[in-house]
């Protein structure tokens, strides 16, 4: 049977070249007659597997050396509770922007932990931009500021950071990890959920500074205690060991046939060009998300019509177009577009797109 192109916000598509190793190795990794799937997380091969994925992580993002970093389960909603019992330990105050329903989320279980403020929100608009920032907002006296970085649903970005002087910036960052270079010293902690960029779900990648692993609150989970997992190199229990593997692999796609995050980042950006080119010149498609705050990984349209959507929906299916059916809290459709869409598969869904127009103006 043929591929269609995927165009799920997550799980999402995984390069076609990974998954053929993948499939070569199956049966047999490297000669140790097993799989992956079967082999014990303490064995030396497993070793060379989650240090490798580790040192390509850090070589393919430029991880600085006083950083950690943590494989751990869990999707990046476990790490909406765990970044305010490890790091809400001081004043327990924390800063949140509500750009999204993720950032909601984690601002809403932060509460449960300390004093939460809200600085900042775009929820009047329906989250179709990046809020306005007021510094006099900011508390300098904050354990942490938290931002979403892309927001999957809305299919916003944001496109400069915010200046929160010596408080740390937090950032879920799971629907834009890998997808352009990122300068992680701006940051005291980044988390992402791997299904959208980087493996199959079931695995979730921590990036802490290490002068922020102190003692988490009273009742904290052994398990969502950063420093007990960066004092056992993520294997205080059995890691997701099939989603680490195929993070190296993907990991390695970038830095070998893709020539690293700069040439990624360039071509995320023509691939989202083209489809939004369309958007602005179509007649009966509209983007939902501002001009300045749209995202380069998840893109949201409308015809205008709930009637029309869902026809398009339908034949978009029938065409190969999969998966592009928009949240429910914005309707219409969604196209994502992440590493692994490759630019034809962006370009055939214009073409499809300028059809239909056609057809159903």
């Amino acid at each position: 049977m043929s591929r269609v192109y995927n165009f799920s916000a997550g799980p999402s598509m995984l390069p076609e070249s990974v998954l053929k190793k993948a499939s070569a190795e199956m049966l047999d990794y490297e000669g140790s007659g097993q799989s992956v799937m079967e082999m014990s997380h303490r064995s030396k091969v497993y070793d060379a597997i989650i240090k490798g994925a580790e040192s390509t992580l850090r070589q393919v993002m430029g991880i600085p050396d006083n950083y950690k970093v943590l494989f751990l389960q869990g999707g990046a909603s476990s790490q909406f509770a765990a970044v305010p019992m490890n790091l809400m330990t001081k004043s327990h105050k924390a800063d949140y922007v509500l750009s999204g329903q993720f950032s909601t989320k984690a601002y809403k279980e932060g509460c449960r932990y300390g004093d939460c403020k809200a600085v900042a929100s775009s929820k009047e608009d329906n989250f179709s931009h990046i809020p306005s920032l007021d510094q006099n907002e900011f508390r300098p006296d904050a354990d942490y500021f938290h931002i979403c970085l892309n927001n999957t649903i809305y299919g916003t970005v944001w496109n400069e950071l915010p200046d929160t002087g010596e408080v740390p910036l937090v950032a879920d960052i799971s629907s834009c990890i890998l997808s352009r270079p990122i300068d992680v010293s701006k940051f005291g902690l980044l988390y992402a959920g791997a299904q959208k960029n980087v493996a199959p779900a079931g695995l979730t990648i921590v990036i802490v500074r290490e002068d922020l692993l102190g003692e988490p609150q009273e009742g904290t989970p052994t398990m969502f205690n950063y420093k007990v997992m960066a004092e056992n190199e993520s294997m205080y229990n059995t890691p997701p060991c099939w989603p680490i593997y195929i993070c190296k692999l993907v990991l390695e796609w970038i830095r070998d046939e893709i020539g690293g995050l700069e040439k990624m980042e360039e071509r995320n950006v023509r691939k989202a060009q083209v489809l939004y080119d369309f958007l602005d010149s179509s007649k009966l498609f509209k983007g939902c998300a501002a001009p300045d705050s749209r995202s380069i990984m998840n893109a949201t349209f409308v015809t205008g019509d709930p009637d029309l959507d869902a026809k398009f929906v339908k034949e978009s299916t029938a065409a190969g177009f999969v998966n592009l059916k928009g949240h429910r809290s914005v309707g219409g459709m969604r196209a994502s577009i992440y590493n692994a869409m490759p630019p034809e598969g962006v370009a055939s869904l214009v073409d499809f797109m300028r059809k239909f127009e056609a057809e159903n103006a």
